[in-house]
């Protein structure tokens, strides 16, 4: 434990580390604090982080204990005991609640970490937002490997590594997608990106994922504006599948990029019986995942492009319990059949060689939908590009121009009814050889030649150009009919980073908040 880890070894990077027992919390539990740090003394702030930060529960000069990682803690957790209980106080409201941890006496640069929890509402919200925890532990490197780096079992019970919950605010240089401004060239290869990383010891999934990189900023806009939501994570979904009743509206934002089957039924039988989804996500939905009850606390399984070849629930006689993409014929629930859209057709903006000069916004068709009311947004017009809300990973749909030059989908079995492209713009797929540096391919193909090989069959020239010409949308079905509620799709991750200073972004959010609040 001598050795300083790399940035994508967190492991003890810092001289304190910890993680909270639960993802979330009910007013009146406990939230268990499991903290191992090489100082003698340290300091806890818990604070909810809405459009302000409210300090709610301090703890000084805790006594300090080392606790050695197991050597598979990023698979089956820490095993660390409870350093620490906090009682959620009643008064607490529902929202996200950030764990800083800070070592006494430690260097500056190795004194802090984070931890965090959500607290549950009950229903006395109309709207519930569900933070994309499964895609924050995906990303998680500390402890040894995350989903991206050769594992495929990654657990809840350890730290989060550096950066993901909170880290410094800056313009544009830690975005996969940066914002290209007049006269810039992109930067394809990522390599402002991985400067900036490199040089403050963060890893590279800070660009990908976490509270910090999506959650917040739309928290931070809505709540200024006077949107109050419930709050919840995304295992909640499948741990009580009543969570959702009571609510008019489910928002998802960022990259909601794993989910498990009880998290969409949950999702799907809410919209089913009426009730609505809005997703600011992209790349949404893209891989299933299995929950299961590890040797040290709960870990969530992803064999992701390995699946059809290794996962045990094949030999198992469970097929649809595969996870790999939702999309794949031996799962057989493509996403595109909810969400209206997928990343099986449009997965990449402004990312790598993925339309480097892209426009980055989106290109708006029906400019008279009721989702761009108040903008002053016309046909033709783009939305968002100043900010590049079209980017790093986006959802798209299989299109085709009616009679009247507006884009509407191509006629496909497994699409919902009712779907309307509202906007979009080209997106798409990456082989081996085009991604930037800030991204860790696979060797022997990239999502390029999987989509083509798993969805349309094989990796011929014809497949191979039907998974890169893509796009990504906003769009909008009715998956279940006349009798379900509303799906509400604007697919791509970066759609965040409009909200503060796009009117016309900020808007078309509104529209959608307001359409489903009572």
């Amino acid at each position: 434990m001598n050795a300083r880890p790399t940035t994508d070894d967190q492991t003890f990077w810092d001289d304190i580390e910890g993680y909270c027992g639960g993802l979330s919390y009910a007013p009146g539990e406990v939230a268990e604090l499991h903290i191992s740090t090489r100082v003698d003394r340290y300091d806890i702030t818990i604070e909810r982080w809405g459009a302000e930060r409210e300090i709610v529960w301090t703890a000084s000069d805790q006594t300090g204990e080392f606790h050695a990682p197991p050597d598979d803690a990023d698979s089956e957790g820490c095993g660390w005991p409870v350093s620490v209980e906090a009682t959620i106080d009643p008064t607490w409201r529902s929202g996200f609640y950030l764990v800083t941890l800070t070592a006494q006496g430690a260097a500056p640069d190795r004194a802090t970490a984070h931890a965090g929890f959500v607290v549950r509402g009950d229903a006395s919200n109309s709207e519930l937002l569900v933070l994309d925890t499964n895609t924050w532990h995906a990303y998680n490197t500390w402890g040894g490997c995350s989903l991206y780096t050769g594992g495929t079992k990654v657990s809840h019970a350890r730290p989060f590594c550096r950066g993901i919950l909170s880290r410094p605010e800056v313009e544009r240089d830690d975005r996969k997608a940066r914002p290209v401004y007049s006269h810039e060239e992109p930067d394809a290869d990522g390599a402002i990106f991985q400067a900036y990383r490199m040089e403050r010891g963060y890893p590279s999934a800070i660009g990908s994922a976490g509270w910090f990189t999506h959650g917040r900023r739309f928290v931070e806009w809505a709540e200024a504006r006077g949107y109050e939501f419930d709050y919840a994570v995304s295992s909640d979904l499948e741990d009580d599948p009543s969570i959702a009743e009571g609510y008019e509206l489910i928002v998802s934002v960022g990259h909601d990029e794993y989910w498990s089957a009880g998290q969409r039924n949950t999702v799907e039988r809410h919209v089913e019986n009426g009730g609505n989804f809005a997703s600011f996500s992209g790349n949404t939905m893209f891989w299933q995942v299995r929950l299961e009850q590890g040797r040290r606390g709960r870990s969530m399984v992803g064999f992701k492009y390995a699946a059809h070849r290794s996962d045990p629930v094949i030999a198992a006689g469970r097929p649809q319990e595969m996870s790999g993409m939702w999309g794949d014929p031996v799962v057989g629930r493509p996403e595109w059949s909810f969400l209206g859209a997928g990343s099986a057709f449009g997965l990449y903006h402004r990312f790598g060689q993925a339309t480097a000069r892209g426009v980055g916004g989106f290109i708006v068709y029906r400019s008279s939908h009721w989702l761009f009311e108040k903008t002053g947004l016309g046909y033709g017009d783009v939305l968002g590009s100043d900010d590049g809300v079209v980017g790093y990973e986006t959802v798209g749909c299989p299109i085709t121009f009616d009679e009247f030059q507006l884009p509407v989908p191509v006629d496909r079995v497994d699409l919902p009814e009712a779907l309307e492209i509202l906007a979009f713009v080209p997106s798409s797929n990456l082989g081996v050889g085009e991604y930037p540096a800030s991204i860790a391919a696979l060797n022997d193909q990239g999502d390029l030649e999987f989509i083509a090989e798993r969805i349309y069959g094989s990796t011929s020239d014809d497949n191979l150009a039907r998974a890169r010409h893509g796009n990504a949308v906003v769009a909008t079905c009715r998956p279940f009919g006349a009798t379900g509620g509303e799906v509400v799709t604007i697919g791509t991750t970066d759609w965040v980073w409009g909200l503060a200073g796009d009117a016309a972004v900020g808007q078309v959010t509104a529209n959608v908040l307001d359409r489903y609040s009572t």
